[in-house]
């Protein structure tokens, strides 16, 4: 398998991919790509259905407290955001920073709770980060006044910068989740990672969690 990580919490799997997998996608260098293709790159990942979410930099992000599926979210410079509760339930969120404002995470987690989720813990996978992803004044106070100034950081050139995973555990922690893991990858330096703010990519990686 070909991945950033692949992780075990409970009895859930975490699988962050990179570049190596392919595009898991429909876009980019692929799109000549024929679905039988598409689709063996999936199941080299995990043999089981996936679901995705139909993503447009907006409220993103699936749960089920069901074996036998996977929940899917292709990202390159947003945050993919594994949730997985204690008692069997997980999720998956696309944060990017429209959908941060919006409260995705904490819905999520909330609709979690109401499964029975129990104890929630969250992985954050390959994002940009701040070093990478000057930001707009306007759009920066937005996610400030939201989730605090501790989302504002400095680009390596002194530009000013949105701190995506500042502001992850920022939305996760106005919901109580405390425990948050983080695979310190960013999107814009990492040559194994596509990315569209830096190279202009359309290929995308995905994050995949399926119960055991």
């Amino acid at each position: 398998m070909s991945d950033t990580g692949h992780h075990r919490v409970g009895d859930a799997y975490v699988v962050f991919t990179g570049r190596a997998a392919g595009d898991l996608g429909h876009a980019g260098d692929y799109v000549h790509a024929v679905r039988p293709e598409v689709q063996a790159r999936r199941r080299a990942v995990v043999d089981l259905p996936w679901t995705w979410l139909r993503q447009a930099h907006g409220e993103d992000a699936a749960v089920t407290d069901r074996s036998g599926c996977a929940l899917a979210v292709l990202t390159a410079d947003c945050a993919p955001v594994a949730l997985l509760g204690s008692n069997g339930v997980v999720g998956v969120a696309h944060a990017g920073w429209r959908g941060l404002v919006a409260g995705v995470l904490e819905r999520a987690v909330e609709v979690m709770r109401a499964a029975g989720a129990g104890d929630v813990h969250a992985l954050l996978g390959p994002c940009i980060r701040p070093g990478c992803y000057e930001f707009g004044a306007d759009d920066l106070a937005q996610v400030a006044r939201r989730l605090g100034d501790g989302v504002r950081g400095t680009t390596s050139t002194g530009a000013p910068a949105l701190d995506v995973p500042a502001a992850v555990r920022a939305a996760l922690g106005r919901v109580g989740v405390v425990d948050v893991g983080d695979v310190g990858i960013c999107t814009a330096c990492s040559p194994a990672h596509f990315s569209h703010r830096a190279r202009r990519e359309l290929g995308r990686q995905a994050l995949v969690v399926w119960r055991a």
